[in-house]
């Protein structure tokens, strides 16, 4: 079996003394759902989270952890940032501004800390998975340890909850 290279956000929670699990899964084409991803790693969907970057008019970059299988509700985080508005952070630029690329996003250990939100059902999970920073690696982790190692909050940030 091949020895996985720990990424830049595994090695923060391993400095946090964070109990996490890395998780591997084969990368199929360019673009991989939520579903995929559960299906290629044994697990339900709903505890797959993805991490969009986005911007306010006060916050140049919020960061949004939100169930793979849903939607982020703009109105409720801009509310909730304390902005006007938000809208999603153009694709051509979360290289630059993250240090990560679409598909391999984390919010542990991106180039600089921005206010995080993580949706507020993955409080109600002993687990859940994240990137770990890059395709076809997770991170599996409690949601409590994953607001300690971003500085976020729970909060109500998508359609339809």
């Amino acid at each position: 079996m091949k020895e996985i290279t720990k990424t830049n956000a595994a090695r923060i929670l391993d400095n946090l003394r964070f109990t996490y699990n890395l998780r591997t899964y084969e990368v199929v084409g360019e673009h991989q759902s939520a579903t995929d991803v559960a299906e290629a790693l044994g697990i339900r969907e709903e505890i797959i989270y993805k991490t969009l970057v986005l911007t306010g008019q006060n916050d140049p970059y919020i960061v949004a952890v939100i169930p793979g299988n849903a939607q982020v509700d703009l109105k409720k985080l801009a509310i909730i940032s304390g902005n006007k508005k938000c809208e999603m952070l153009p694709m051509k630029d979360l290289q630059h501004i993250t240090g990560y690329i679409r598909g391999g996003c984390s919010p542990i250990g991106m180039k600089k800390i921005f206010p995080t939100y993580i949706e507020e059902l993955a409080s109600l999970e002993n687990k859940i998975v994240i990137s770990a920073g890059k395709k076809g690696l997770q991170i599996e982790i409690n949601p409590q340890d994953l607001i300690k190692a971003t500085n976020a909050i729970f909060a109500d940030i998508i359609i339809g909850a």
